[in-house]
C-alpha cells in the first residue's frame, strides 16, 4: 500500500508540473496551429503523389511561358503576309521549312508565331472571363444561401406591416433563368448586336458562365452555416459579417479554387467555339478557334493547318483539367483517411 500512495503521489506531482508549466491559451494555439499545418501538409502529400497534377501544372506553366515569351519565341510578326516565299504558286500555304518552321497559313502568315500569339488571346480570355465568372458566382450563391428569405417589419400607426425579401428565392430563380438559355447562342446573340472586341468576349463568356458557380457555392454555404462551429459562433456573439468570412468562407474557398481551375478549361474551349462560328476575338488577331475556321478547306490537302490548332485547344484543356481534377482530390478532406 505504501508503494502505491508513493507511487500515485509521485504521478500527480508530475501531472501538476506538466500542466504548470504549459499555458492553457499557448497549449490550444499549438494545437490550431498543428492542425491547420497538418491539414496543408496532407493536402501537399496528396498533391505531390498525384502524376495529373505534375502533367497538369507542368504543361501549364509551359503554356504560360509561351504565351507571355511569344513576342521573343516568335520568329516573324504574326500578322505579316509573305506573299512571295510564304505561298506556292497556286496560291496555297507552303509546309514546314526553315524559314517557316510550321509553315504558313492560307494568306502566308508565319504559323508557329500565330500559334504562339493564340495562346495569349486564349489565356488571357480563359483567365480573364473566368475569374469575372467566378467573382459573380460567388457573390450570388453566397448571398443567397447566406441571407436567405427574410422579412422587414414596419410600425405604421397601430398596423406593424411586415415586408418580404425573398433575396434567396429572387437570386437562384434569375440563375435558373440564366441556365435555362442556350449559353452559346446566348453568346453569339450578344456578340453579333454589339460587336465583336476581345473586352466584349470576356465580358459575354463571363456573363453566361457564372451560374454553375453560383449553384455550388449556394449548396456549399447552405450546408456549412448549420454546422456546429457557426452556431456556436452566433452564439458567442460574433456578427454577421465576421461569422460569414471568419466561419464560412474559408470552408468554401477550396471549393471555389477547384471549380475556378476547371473552369478555365471551359472558358477556353467557349472562346475557341465563338471564333470558330466567326464571332469571336476579331481579326487579324490570332485566335486558335478562328485559325481552325480559316482552314477546314484544307483538311485533306494539308492537315497541319487543323491538327495544330487543335491540339493546342486540346493540351491547354488537358493541363486546366488535369490541375483541377488533382486539386480537387488533395482539397477534400475525405481523401485524406
Amino acid at each position: 500500500m505504501a508503494r502505491a500512495d508513493g507511487s500515485l503521489r509521485i504521478a500527480k506531482v508530475r501531472r501538476s508540473n506538466v500542466g504548470a508549466n504549459v499555458p492553457q491559451s499557448a497549449t490550444r494555439r499549438e494545437l490550431g496551429d498543428e492542425a491547420e499545418v497538418s491539414g496543408r501538409s496532407r493536402a501537399w502529400i496528396a498533391l505531390r503523389g498525384n502524376p495529373a497534377f505534375w502533367i497538369g501544372a507542368v504543361g501549364l506553366v509551359v503554356l504560360i511561358l509561351l504565351a507571355l515569351l511569344a513576342p521573343i519565341l516568335a520568329p516573324h510578326n504574326p500578322d505579316l503576309q509573305f506573299r512571295d516565299n510564304g505561298l506556292t504558286a497556286a496560291g496555297d500555304p507552303v509546309g514546314p521549312s526553315a524559314e517557316f518552321l510550321l509553315g504558313t497559313d492560307r494568306l502566308g502568315r508565319d504559323y508557329l508565331s500565330r500559334l504562339l500569339f493564340g495562346a495569349r488571346t486564349s489565356l488571357t480570355v480563359g483567365i480573364g472571363a473566368n475569374a469575372i465568372a467566378t467573382l459573380i458566382g460567388v457573390l450570388v450563391g453566397a448571398t443567397a444561401a447566406y441571407v436567405g428569405n427574410r422579412s422587414v417589419s414596419r410600425r405604421l400607426g397601430r398596423w406593424v406591416v411586415r415586408l418580404p425579401l425573398p433575396v434567396s428565392s429572387l437570386l437562384m430563380r434569375a440563375t435558373d433563368v440564366m441556365l435555362s438559355f442556350p449559353a452559346l447562342l446566348l453568346a453569339i446573340a450578344l456578340v453579333a448586336v454589339i460587336g465583336p472586341s476581345l473586352m466584349l468576349i470576356i465580358i459575354v463568356i463571363a456573363s453566361v458562365m457564372w451560374t454553375g458557380t453560383a449553384r455550388i457555392v449556394y449548396g456549399r454555404v447552405l450546408v456549412v452555416k448549420e454546422l456546429d462551429f457557426v452556431e456556436a459562433a452566433r452564439a458567442l456573439g460574433a456578427s454577421g459579417g465576421r461569422v460569414f468570412f471568419r466561419h464560412i468562407l474559408p470552408h468554401v474557398l477550396s471549393l471555389i479554387v477547384v471549380y475556378a481551375t476547371l473552369g478555365i478549361a471551359g472558358t477556353v474551349l467557349f472562346e475557341a467555339t465563338l471564333s470558330y462560328l466567326g464571332v469571336g476575338v476579331p481579326p487579324p488577331a490570332p485566335s486558335w478557334g478562328t485559325m481552325i475556321a480559316d482552314h477546314v478547306g484544307y483538311y485533306a490537302t494539308d492537315p497541319r493547318l487543323l491538327v495544330l490548332p487543335g491540339l493546342a485547344i486540346m493540351g491547354t484543356i488537358l493541363a486546366f483539367s488535369l490541375l483541377g481534377d488533382a486539386l480537387r482530390d488533395a482539397l477534400d478532406p475525405y481523401n485524406w483517411r
